[in-house]
């Protein structure tokens, strides 16, 4: 696979004047827990005594969850490759949920004269919640600032990188280190636990373009995009190792209604069924996630963990991506790729599996919202 990493030359990344890192976001202190959870479930009516209790996952970790600082990290990594290649783009960043917000920073970028940017979300795969919602927030920001008298900037989404190799590289090499931290005795037989987040069946069946949607909670284009990425880390790892791992692909973070489906098996009943099946050990291996945020330290490290030894089960985890320096090279690579596209030039699209490379605007009907919504960077925004 190292092979496939060249992608692009540095070069031009004109029309792109600057780079937008745009994530989820998290609280960063115990004061600031149940506002952050306030914002991310804007309109639900839920009780503030209920957030307080959710916010224990954040409680258990001094209410600091680690995701902002892995996104400086990121940031520091992207503008050190850039610099080192000679790509002469300034890199920002802004969330969702929490500060920076991105609200903030789209105008800060407006008032720096930035009037052509590219978008970099941290979420790899195509869902509402992975792609739409944060279109639908750029297109309230770039109002915000037309209301505000400001000229909105054009913002164009970089496509889903799923199966870039530059994102699957890093996910091999931590699958390869989680199994040689198991004890000798058990790692040939491991178990590869592929997770990613759950979301709702009816969410998942209309992820991605029209064509992709599926019905009686299929999955769509989410779930198919996750088992792309889970088939290439098995059979690499098999090729590096000599060795064949059992692997499935399962869920966990769940968090709606009981009365809802939502995608299946859970990560803890699938430890409890491959121990029960006789299998000496697993390893986790969080492809849904870019970097080791909460839903990875708790739900995976955590609570995971500890149900992985109630059973007796020797269990590792392996690292997501982060901010490895393949990864930043993977994201230049995606931002050159756009560029040349966009002035009409050929494009060498890096990818790796079954499905090629993800479209790079997103169509009318692609991971559609309940109650639609304006959305920026698609074929229907209206700011194009």
């Amino acid at each position: 696979m190292s092979d496939q990493l060249r992608g692009p030359d540095a070069g031009s990344a004109a029309p792109y004047d600057a780079l937008l890192l745009l994530s989820f976001g998290g609280p960063e202190g115990p004061d600031d827990v149940v506002p952050f959870l306030e914002n991310v479930t804007r309109g639900r009516g839920i009780p503030r005594e209920r957030l307080k209790e959710v916010g224990q996952h954040y409680f258990g970790f001094g209410g600091v969850s680690p995701i902002n600082e892995q996104n400086r990290e990121l940031l520091a990594a992207l503008r050190k490759d850039f610099a080192e290649h000679g790509l002469d783009l300034p890199v920002y960043w802004g969330n969702r949920n929490w500060a920076p917000y991105l609200t903030d920073t789209v105008r800060e970028m407006a008032r720096d004269g930035r009037r052509r940017i590219a978008v970099l979300a941290t979420s790899a795969y195509a869902s509402y919640s992975g792609c739409r919602q944060y279109r639908e927030n750029l297109a309230d920001a770039l109002a915000t600032l037309a209301e505000e008298g400001l000229e909105p900037p054009r913002v164009d989404k970089l496509r889903h990188y799923f199966n870039h190799p530059g994102f699957v590289e890093p996910m091999i090499e931590g699958v390869l280190d989680a199994l040689a931290s198991l004890p000798e005795g058990v790692r040939d037989g491991a178990h590869l636990a592929f997770t990613t987040h759950s979301i709702p069946t009816a969410a998942a069946d209309t992820s991605g373009p029209a064509q992709d949607h599926t019905a009686n909670g299929e999955g769509g284009a989410y779930v198919k995009q996750h088992l792309d990425v889970a088939r290439l880390i098995a059979a690499e790892v098999a090729a590096r190792t000599g060795r064949e791992h059992p692997w499935e692909l399962v869920y966990q973070s769940r968090s709606g209604a009981p009365h809802i489906p939502w995608l299946e098996p859970d990560i803890c009943d699938h430890l409890e069924s491959l121990h029960g099946a006789g299998a000496p050990a697993v390893v986790m291996v969080p492809i849904g996630f870019v970097s080791d945020h909460m839903e990875v330290l708790y739900d995976l490290d955590t609570e995971a963990t500890a149900k992985a030894a109630e059973l007796g089960l020797p269990v590792a985890r392996s690292a997501t991506v982060g901010a490895n320096p393949v990864f930043a090279g993977a994201v230049r690579e995606l931002v050159l790729e756009r560029a040349a596209e966009e002035r009409g030039e050929p494009a060498e699209e890096c990818w790796v599996g079954m499905l090629g490379a993800s479209h790079h605007v997103c169509p009318v009907g692609c991971c559609p919202s309940r109650a639609p919504r304006p959305a920026a960077a698609g074929v229907d925004s209206p700011y194009a």
